[in-house]
């Protein structure tokens, strides 16, 4: 296991656990095919930008890597792109929500033309991220896992956290450690539900 996943690990574990000012919970939904299950497996795997996304910007990084030390803890082993049988795409999505003002309904759609697993209808759940005295800062991690050469997901899931904006988890590695630690909560999940990871700084 190299250096970082494990310090990406700790640093993850440390601040869901930590007994201190609550600013959770993170809200994560997984989807999983039951008849595939079994090959979501464990294997080689490479962590790419969703398709159409920069996979050059800078705030993405974090979000790779914590989400690589997350698959290398569950006992995936990380590879080049080339040798790699499977591939997770990273999307990030983060904004500002104004202390007493209200956001309208967040629609994430996971899996595309997919939708849920061959439905035809995408993943669609309405967040309110609004209210609350302080500024928040929301962050929605969503992560799809499938073969390199297939067209379909074998995984799907998507973290929202909405912390103070003066939170040590609002912002850097320390956001990306918390959200992608709660997505991989009891990896892989039960198809379709949707679970609250406590957090506390």
């Amino acid at each position: 296991m190299k250096a970082s996943h494990a310090l990406f690990g700790l640093a993850a574990a440390l601040a869901l656990s930590a007994c201190a000012t609550p600013t959770g919970p993170v809200e994560v939904t997984r989807f999983v095919a039951p008849e595939r299950l079994s090959e979501v497996g464990r294997g080689t795997f490479f962590v790419e930008a969703m398709p159409g996304a920069d996979s050059s910007t800078l705030e993405l990084a974090p979000y790779k890597a914590a989400v690589a030390a997350e698959l290398v803890r569950l006992g995936f082993i990380e590879a080049d792109r080339g040798s790699a049988r499977l591939i997770a795409h990273v999307g990030v999505q983060r904004g500002l929500i104004e202390a007493g003002k209200r956001r309208g309904p967040v629609n994430v759609g996971v899996g595309g033309s997919t939708g849920s697993y061959g439905s035809g209808v995408g993943l669609g759940i309405g967040i309110n991220l609004g209210g609350g005295p302080k500024d928040r800062i929301g962050t929605e991690l969503t992560v799809r896992i499938g073969e390199k050469d297939g067209d379909s997901s074998l995984w799907e899931g998507r973290a929202d956290f909405r912390p103070p904006e003066n939170s040590p988890l609002a912002q850097g590695a320390a956001n990306a450690q918390t959200v992608a630690s709660a997505l991989f909560r009891d990896f892989p999940g039960n198809n379709g539900e949707t679970i609250e990871v406590k957090v506390s700084e």
